[in-house]
Order: structure tokens, then sequence, then C-alpha cells
């Protein structure tokens, strides 16, 4: 799995998201951006080689030979996780100008799984066309929106069910967080109302 890790807010969801690979056993193939490590020594205690051992193999963004630049290097597919809004707009327009938007178009060309957490709010008429050009070319929009029916207890609680969400997408199963319905008999019997359950 290609993970990059860009400059909007939200290090901590790369963090887990290469975490839960590693639990997984799936082999990852990490990218940061200039604004990516910036943020990162904004938002964590993590120094860029921290990062960088968390991944199977990582790469500069500037690094257009790497393996991951090519559609005959196999892959599962890639989240960039978080997203900003530069770089979603690279994707969306085939510019390929560093290794991270250059993976991402290969994802695109190859037909792979792309996804792109993208973190900003709120979102101009630019932003929503850039989301529907990808869209329609194939990427998965994915925000990184808390669900709060699990009763989250901590920032870590609400990281790994969003990461958890994402990687459904690519059928991995973390199995480490609360699914809707999984346990509907624990559900408060007020909550259920008059309707009946299915």
């Amino acid at each position: 799995m290609v993970v990059a890790i860009t400059g909007a807010s939200g290090t901590l969801f790369g963090v887990e998201m290469l975490n839960a690979l590693r639990r997984l056993d799936v082999e990852s193939h990490l990218v940061v951006s200039k604004a990516g490590s910036m943020t990162r020594a904004y938002e964590t205690d993590l120094s860029a080689e921290d990062l960088r051992d968390l991944a199977d193999h990582s790469y500069a963004y500037t690094d257009i030979a790497a393996p991951i630049a090519s559609g005959s290097f196999r892959t599962m597919g890639m989240v960039v996780v978080p997203c900003s809004v530069r770089t979603m707009s690279d994707i969306a327009h085939g510019t390929t100008s560093c290794l991270t938007s250059r993976a991402a178009d290969v994802m695109l060309k190859e037909r792979r799984r792309l996804v792109l957490m993208v973190r900003e709010t709120p979102l101009h008429t630019g932003h929503l066309r850039s989301m529907l050009t990808l869209s329609e070319m194939g990427a998965i929009i994915a925000p990184p929106v808390p669900a709060f029916y699990t009763r989250p207890e901590t920032l870590d609680d609400l990281v790994r069910h969003t990461v958890g969400r994402v990687l459904d997408l690519f059928d991995l199963d973390t199995s480490d967080f609360p699914r809707w319905g999984a346990d509907v008999d624990s559900w408060p019997v007020e909550a259920l109302g008059d309707h009946e359950l299915a």
C-alpha cells in the first residue's frame, strides 16, 4: 500500500494508517511532502526518522524515479492521509511534479484504488469541482469525519475508527473499532423507538 502524508492538519491519521498496515502485515510505501514534514513537527513529537521507521519503505517526495512512480510496480492502491487541497488539486489536474501526485496518477491510470482523506473546511466551489473531477476519474474522497455513535473516549478512538473505515475501502479489516449493528442487542432500547429490529 502506498501512503502519502501531505501538509494538511491530521498527521495522526497518517501515523495510525502506517501502524494499522503493520498490524495487518501489509507492506507500506511512504512518501511525505515537504509541508507534511513541517506539519508532522507541529502536531507530533515524532522526528522525520521516527515517521519513516513506521513504514517498510520510504521515499523522498522529489524522487520521481521511485518504484511507486511506475505502473509496473504492483500495489493494492494508495491513500493520501491527510490530503491537502494543494495535493488534491494537483492530482485532479494531472500535475505530476512530485512523487505524491505522480504515484496518485499511476493509481488512476492503472485503475487501482486511490483514497484521498481531504482535510479542509469550509469548501469553496473550486474545491468541490476538484473533488467531482477526482470522483469521476475513479478516486474516492473520504474526509476524516468522526463517528460518535461509537462513544469514543479518546482522540485515539476517533483516529482509529476513521482509519479503520478507510482501510475497509481496501477490504482490510483492522477489527479494532466497533461497527454499527454488530452488537445491536447492546443499544439502548429508547434509541430504537417504536421501530422493530430487522
